[in-house]
């Protein structure tokens, strides 16, 4: 009988894991591989990493980054490096732009199950050991996994070819393998952790301190300073607090792991200094690192509450119930947090990545939406042990396993709590609603897709989302009414992949069908027409797609005036058989001075025209 029961439990264990890997695999598919290469380039941000990138196949230089024949510092060489190894392996295309960010976020969402399985309790101070196939267990996993994919935050950033993405998964995948290493290195902690009989080379701290150092170079690598800087600021605090640090500090080997990370990271930082003396450090470490932190850059200032603004809508519809996840964390109690074994701290732990993270931002006088997007992983952790504990001991519709009260809902949250999350869940649901009902009128007027709010409104896309999401809330509602709360995860998640398959991605095309379509079809005119050594001149707008999609610099001029002085300049000292082509607005045309019979039309597509002049034109006015 116990070799039965011994096989029984091990085939159970296997098709547990099969399950999550497909349920994981499917889900990652979805959110960061499907049609990844499918759209545009986005203006104005993508193109710059992605032509930097092709820049560095082109010139052999992969020191220092160029844009457009200058140099760009705004960030390490890392996601250069990889976005440049992909168009090696894919070719010069959308794909292989977006592969590294979409990697990262497979990787962390994998890891990020992985943690949870392991260490996710949906009862932190419970006495008794949980057992390692638990109901719980598995559904916090899946949950962790499913609710830091499936956000509109994630997988915006997930699907960008931009560094944002890669400075997560690198800061976060550290992290957590700072947990790993911190857990399995308890003296006290008897095998097998939290019921989970780990193989040995899992259980064994030095390998996952290893990690942790490897992913911080990383890091560094992505983003620079901030890479070390935020998980310094969590893991201390997070030590500190519990008393710890001194004892982890040394388990940690810290000076050694310095070294690793400085051998990893400082070369290139180095070189590039060599390369480009003072220019480098004022633009990189002065401009782009101290300057955003202590002042408003680029007009993004923004007020102090802006990150619980960009959480709850970026994390909808799980950060209604993100309020429930960090008040369960129990913050508050060090004592009863200090008398657990390490492997217990998870909870904790994600609290205090998630609260580091958004004062640091908070405080900091830049503010940008991608910023807090290392913070969503601890806020999927916090959020997915609500939502696995609320499924195991329901506090909606009677007592519990604990022998709690109705009246007391999980974790010892009162009862009124779940409720307002849940009517916070509706209200969100339903002012989003109300958003793509009324987007013709809330929508601006854009110069470069004119007919897009018109086309919106006759797609029925809008109304299309507006529909699930008023119907979500609906069933929402009923099941709130009935007492029923287990329901509620599952119709938000299935709302949320009706949501985003049948409503967002075709708005997303269509928005690029209107906004960058018409750039990558002037693109193709200015290759195909464009003589040698002719220059390209775009007049009133910067886009950079412009450089990426022709493979050649492009003189970018916000006003047409500026234009008109630098043709004149070049008029002076060319033949007067030169010509150039312009690309604008026909009122940006007209706004240096030309007129139709100054030029010839080569092509029109959205608001665009492109024409050719004879540069001698702009001396006659």
């Amino acid at each position: 009988m116990r070799v039965f029961k011994d096989k029984l439990f091990a085939k159970t264990q296997t098709v547990l894991w099969l399950a999550a890997g497909l349920w994981s695999i499917a889900i990652a598919g979805l959110a960061f591989l499907w049609n990844l290469g499918s759209v545009s380039l986005i203006d104005e941000t993508e193109p710059l990493f992605a032509e930097a990138a092709r820049q560095m196949t082109v010139t052999g230089d992969w020191i220092t980054p160029y844009f457009n024949g200058e140099t760009r510092f705004d960030k390490p060489p890392l996601i250069y490096w990889l976005m440049a190894i992909a168009y090696q392996v894919f070719g010069v295309n959308e794909w292989a732009v977006r592969l590294p960010s979409a990697s990262c976020a497979i990787v962390l969402t994998l890891f990020l199950f992985l943690t949870v399985r392991t260490f996710g309790l949906s009862h932190p101070w419970q006495r008794q050991m949980p057992r390692s196939n638990s109901v719980s267990s598995w559904l916090g996993a899946g949950l962790a996994a499913t609710l830091f994919a499936l956000n509109i935050q994630v997988i915006a950033w997930g699907r960008t070819g931009v560094s944002d993405m890669l400075l997560t998964a690198c800061m976060d995948i550290g992290l957590l393998a700072f947990f790993w290493g911190y857990a399995t290195g308890d003296p006290e902690e008897k095998s097998p952790i939290l019921g989970v009989d780990l193989p040995q080379p899992l259980r064994n701290p030095n390998t996952w301190y290893f990690i942790f150092y490897l992913a911080i170079a990383l890091a560094i690598l992505a983003k620079g300073p901030v890479g070390i800087v935020l998980p310094a600021l969590i893991i201390g605090s997070f030590l500190l607090y519990l008393g710890e640090f001194t004892t982890v500090v040394r388990e940690m080997k810290l000076v050694w792991g310095l070294f690793l990370v400085g051998a990893i990271a400082i070369p290139w930082y180095v070189a590039v200094i060599v390369a480009n003396g003072q220019s480098y450090i004022d633009s990189f470490f002065g401009y782009h690192n101290f300057e955003r932190f202590t002042q408003v850059v680029n007009r993004h200032g923004e007020p102090w509450y802006f990150y619980l603004a960009v959480i709850l809508l970026g994390f909808a519809p799980w950060s209604s119930y993100l309020p429930l996840g960090l008040a369960r964390s129990g913050f508050w109690k060090r004592r009863r947090w200090q008398s657990q074994s390490r492997s217990r701290q998870l909870t904790f732990f994600a609290f205090t990545w998630f609260a580091v993270i958004f004062i640091f931002f908070t405080i900091a006088a830049t503010k940008l939406p991608s910023y807090v997007l290392p913070l969503l992983p601890a806020a999927a952790i916090l959020t997915s042990l609500f939502w696995s504990e609320e499924v195991e001991n329901p506090s909606l519709n009677g007592e519990g396993r604990s022998g709690r009260s109705q009246s007391e809902g999980s974790a010892g949250s009162p009862r009124r709590f779940f409720h307002f999350s849940i009517g916070l869940n509706l209200l969100l649901l339903l002012l989003l609603a109300a958003v793509f009902f009324w987007s013709r009128q809330l929508l601006g007027r854009d110069p470069s897709m004119p007919e897009f709010r018109d086309l919106l409104q006759s797609s029925g896309l809008a109304l299309r989302a507006a529909a699930i999401l008023t119907i979500t809330a609906g069933a929402i509602a009923l099941s709130w009414w009935q007492g029923r709360s287990r329901p509620i995860l599952a119709i938000n998640l299935i709302s949320f992949l009706l949501f985003f398959t049948v409503a967002v991605y075709p708005i997303y095309t269509l928005f690029d069908s209107q906004r960058q379509i018409p750039i990558r079809q002037m693109a193709d005119r200015i290759v195909e027409l464009r003589q040698a050594d002719e220059e390209v001149i775009m007049v009133g707008f910067e886009k950079p797609s412009l450089v990426f999609y022709t493979r050649q610099p492009i003189t970018f001029f916000r006003r047409s005036t500026d234009t008109r002085e630098y043709v004149q300049n070049l008029a002076r000292k060319s033949p007067a058989s030169e010509t150039l082509m312009i690309l604008g607005y026909p009122n940006k045309i007209r706004g240096t001075g030309l007129r139709p019979p100054d030029y010839q039309v080569l092509a029109e597509a959205g608001n665009y025209r492109l024409i050719r002049v004879e540069k001698q034109e702009f001396l006659e006015f």
